[in-house]
């Protein structure tokens, strides 16, 4: 296992975060729970402890799974071992039907942190989230009380997920105004079927020096291997396509994955995550099972190195279609090249897409 900073911190943090969107009871037979599962506090104990044995420190949860029984289990699964490792945790979806039960509020943050406090059993948390943007609330009371938190002692570090290019230098640029606690890392989705956040997102990150938290690298199981084209692979994806795929892009990168993880011996899933490990900009990747053969499989992804050229093979099979400004950056006032040579540059790229 390998570990990196959080941005521009001191916090390290290893490649593979488990995430626990699956933790809660098992007998649960609400909706959310028949999506995506409920492991039971039994699985879930094992699956903590699976991961810490393969060095993993990081471990992302929410509000909002499964109501909090997800906080729930994994702070009963921790136990002792809390104070080793580091948790995320998130606020902003409705934990109710008040009508201030959601969203960034001063007044749903202090309450959700408390809860979510008590939920997992501890005096702190060390990546405190917002879950998505709050288009009612102003950023300036968000910020402001998220900075309370860290003053307090109840928070260390700050994150956000789900936010656009644009949104993340606002937020980030109007804390350095109010001079508040600035967030250290965004989460958001990136997999080789889903590699929209390398237009803006990513460049971002980079340039503001947020750590990244990558959600769904195996873009709701699509990339576990187990789905074909004709469709009689069962599946979560069956009924909930989540993150939405192209299917005929999809298949096609599924198609080169599943080359290299036969020539290699491994998993479908392993040379997916491997990809995403190996991407610039990527700090770590949050997996997720609902059993423990798939977190098994998926925590040897960390120990996986792919070769140069099949690190080039995915690269090119899930490459993205230039969109404006790119497409006219990626060729325009080139140094050390005159106007023709631009121009004869562009003309041959045009020739051969």
């Amino acid at each position: 296992m390998k570990y990196q900073s959080l941005g521009n911190t001191g916090l390290y943090v290893s490649s593979l975060t488990l995430g626990t969107m699956t933790f809660g009871r098992g007998d649960d037979d609400r909706m959310t729970a028949q999506l995506i599962g409920a492991t039971g506090q039994a699985l879930a104990d094992r699956m903590v402890d699976m991961a810490i044995e393969a060095g993993v420190n990081f471990f992302d949860t929410a509000n909002i799974y499964h109501e909090g029984d997800s906080e729930i289990a994994l702070g009963k699964a921790l136990g002792d071992k809390r104070k080793d490792v580091v948790i995320a945790t998130k606020l902003h979806g409705p934990m109710g039907r008040d009508m201030n039960n959601v969203g960034q509020s001063r007044i749903a943050i202090m309450r959700e942190v408390e809860d979510s406090l008590k939920r997992l059993g501890t005096d702190w948390i060390d990546l405190y989230q917002v879950h998505s943007f709050d288009e009612t609330t102003p950023l300036e009371e968000t910020l402001r009380a998220l900075d309370d938190l860290v003053h307090q002692g109840k928070v260390r570090y700050l994150g956000l997920c789900n936010y656009p290019a644009w949104r993340i230098a606002q937020a980030d640029g109007l804390a350095r105004l109010l001079g508040t606690e600035r967030y250290s890392s965004v989460q958001a989705y990136y997999s080789l079927v889903g590699r929209e956040l390398e237009r803006d997102i990513l460049p971002a990150t980079q340039g503001l020096g947020l750590g990244t938290m990558i959600w769904s690298p195996l873009a709701g199981g699509f990339l576990s291997g187990k789905y074909t084209r004709d469709g009689a692979s069962e599946g979560r994806r069956q009924a909930f396509q989540f993150p939405p795929v192209d299917p005929d892009r999809g298949f096609a990168v599924l198609d080169v994955v599943n080359d290299i993880a036969q020539q290699r011996g491994v998993t479908a899933a392993e040379v997916s995550l491997a990809w995403l490990l190996n991407r610039p900009g990527v700090t770590t990747v949050i997996i997720g099972a609902k059993n423990e053969s798939q977190l098994s499989s998926n925590l040897k992804a960390a120990d996986l190195e792919l070769s140069e050229d099949e690190m080039t093979l995915l690269d090119e099979v899930s490459q993205l279609v230039p969109e404006y400004p790119g497409w006219i950056t990626s060729f325009s006032w080139q140094r050390g090249k005159t106007m023709d040579e631009v121009a004869a540059d562009a003309l041959a790229s045009t020739a051969n897409s």
